[in-house]
């Protein structure tokens, strides 16, 4: 049950980080990805074939895959690759949150916007994805309250500050 278990977390979280080059378009991280994950997957599969009559695989292959996921979504997380386009919306504080994200060499535009009531000021930046949680800890220092959304992005032409 161990092995398919641990198995599973590595294929699964490989499988992940598979899908998520493919969409930013690293296509040869992507395919080395999967290689790996289909032959632990084929290994796990082949073990589980012959014992099928042990409930206790299948519930570790089950658990691995769950455990994968999270493993997964976690290490794109913590080492995340490729950029992040970033909104902020605050009531009052934009400029003083524009200033802080400058501080530490994050670009930052501001740009103007109509809301349902009155005018707005819309932050966008274009940030390294492992810097995510950075950017999300200054803004809700500044502003708790601060509308926030996050996409990926695939800068085409121009300068993104980087931190040295």
């Amino acid at each position: 049950m161990f092995f398919i278990m641990c198995a599973r977390i590595v294929d699964v979280s490989l499988g992940t980080l598979r899908m998520l080059n493919v969409v930013k378009g690293h296509k040869y991280r992507a395919a080395v990805y999967g290689f790996i994950e289909v032959l632990i997957w084929i290994i796990a599969m082949r073990f589980i074939m012959q014992n099928l009559d042990n409930m206790w695989n299948i519930l570790g292959y089950s658990a691995g895959f769950a455990i994968g996921t999270v493993a997964g979504v976690s290490i794109e997380n913590k080492f995340g690759t490729g950029y992040l386009q970033i909104y902020v919306i605050s009531k009052y504080h934009t400029d003083k949150i524009a200033d802080k994200l400058r501080s530490l060499k994050i670009g930052v535009t501001i740009m103007p916007g109509e809301g349902a009531r009155s005018g707005v000021a819309v932050i966008v930046l274009i940030a390294m994805a492992k810097r995510r949680s950075e950017i999300i800890r200054t803004i809700e220092s500044i502003d708790p309250k601060a509308f926030i959304t996050v996409q990926s992005a695939i800068p085409y032409r121009g300068f993104i500050h980087s931190r040295k």
